[in-house]
């Protein structure tokens, strides 16, 4: 069992995004805090008044000062809690999505704040980003594997990743490496029918972005026979699914030689080195490259990395993402498709929204919405926790001004 180590008590007319249904506390809504334990305990959270809120952890090094576990004053934080939660996230994911390769544990989503569990096959790899829950973390993966072993699952090995800059915010110093016996790091999944190596010691943040895994799918229905233009391929995952849909040609386009290197790595796997082609290259400098060569695409994707990670920066993020997406309508051919998105929860729809119909008039091409997703179900939105929202995915017709 975890003990309540101290009381924090909220000033008068603060905590509105808890009250909202938030997991997180701010340092300048904090009133006081009692009692004596050290940073990552658990605390009980009071209104001014008094009236209970909950129990939470506290790291006084962050300005994210309290992360909530639970809303119930009266609840023990022991290893059944924490058995009942993990146990939860597996029933969701299994009623979901696919469970071959997927987020098992979302965070503040599946209400373990600061925790990232994903599952290439039989691999866990791990991000932990919150003092208090670094702590739980051994007895959390332990429960998650028992869950796993009652559906037939072995998990043959366990990797961290807790690499992330944003650890130093939480006075946590970055570490990755083996939690399990050392394994090899290369591991082979498939997902809508496309296989992959994925390198979950040296890949972006935990190997993949499976994130995307139904949004790659919903491309498929629209490659066949096209010419495809796959901008930001990573490691190549929509360029594939273009292919194996049945594109003619695929140009898949990445400013990194390593995660080029991976994505022909990948084609090789699929059988798809004479459909898809990578280039190293900025894709905003080689888009007015093509069209200045009057190249011009059925279907032109764009997967940019977020364009801002924070509040302040979103300014400047829109202007990325109006020309980014300028430079894509340009390129693709009369009644052909453009697939964008945005992956920072900063950038909200609304705002995405305005900046893609921002371009689309800068160019003088008109839009015809095909359909509107988000992150698959794996990455659950938990409304009322912005940060849990980020991935807006959107999918047009693009058309001539008539």
């Amino acid at each position: 069992m975890f003990e309540v180590s101290r009381i924090v008590t909220l000033k008068k007319g603060e905590g509105r995004s808890l009250k909202r249904g938030g997991l997180w506390i701010y340092d300048n809504e904090i009133a006081s805090v009692t009692g004596s334990g050290e940073n990552g305990c658990l605390v009980a959270v009071r209104d001014f008044d008094g009236f209970p809120m909950g129990i939470g952890f506290i790291n006084d090094n962050s300005k994210i000062r309290v992360r909530m576990l639970t809303r119930r004053k009266d609840t023990e934080v022991n290893e059944e809690f924490l058995r009942i939660r993990v146990r939860a996230a597996w029933e969701y994911r299994k009623k979901t999505v696919d469970t071959s390769s997927c987020r098992l544990i979302f965070g503040e989503a599946d209400w373990l704040p600061g925790l990232t569990v994903d599952k290439y096959e039989d691999v866990l790899v791990v991000e932990s980003l919150a003092l208090g829950m670094d702590r739980m973390k051994k007895l959390v993966l332990d429960l998650l594997c028992e869950e796993l072993a009652k559906d037939g699952i072995r998990i043959r090995g366990i990797y961290e990743r807790s690499d992330a800059k944003v650890r130093e915010l939480e006075g946590m110093e970055r570490y990755k490496g083996f939690l399990s016996e050392p394994f090899d790091t290369k591991v082979q999944i498939c997902e809508n029918g496309v296989k992959y190596f994925v390198d979950v010691a040296e890949g972006q943040k935990t190997g993949f972005f499976l994130d995307q895994k139904y949004n790659r799918r919903a491309i498929q229905k629209l490659c066949k026979g096209a010419k495809v233009l796959d901008c930001f391929t990573h490691t190549g995952s929509f360029a594939l699914n273009a292919g194996i849909a049945g594109a003619s040609s695929v140009l898949a386009v990445d400013a990194s030689e390593t995660a080029i290197r991976q994505a022909e790595e990948n084609a090789a796997l699929n059988g798809l080195q004479k459909t898809v082609a990578f280039r190293v290259a900025d894709v905003f400098e080689l888009l007015p490259e093509l069209e200045a060569a009057g190249e011009r695409y059925d279907v032109v994707i764009l997967d940019p990395p977020a364009f801002t990670k924070s509040r302040e920066a979103t300014k400047n993020a829109i202007k990325g993402y109006r020309e980014i997406n300028m430079r894509g309508l340009r390129l693709v051919k009369d009644g052909g498709y453009l697939a964008t998105c945005s992956c920072s929860h900063f950038m909200t729809q609304e705002l995405f929204t305005e900046t893609i119909a921002q371009a689309a008039q800068s160019v003088h091409k008109r839009l015809r919405q095909v359909e509107f997703r988000t992150q698959a179900p794996d990455h659950p939105i938990l409304w009322n926790s912005d940060e849990s929202y980020y991935l807006k995915f959107l999918i047009f017709q693009v058309c001539e001004e008539k």
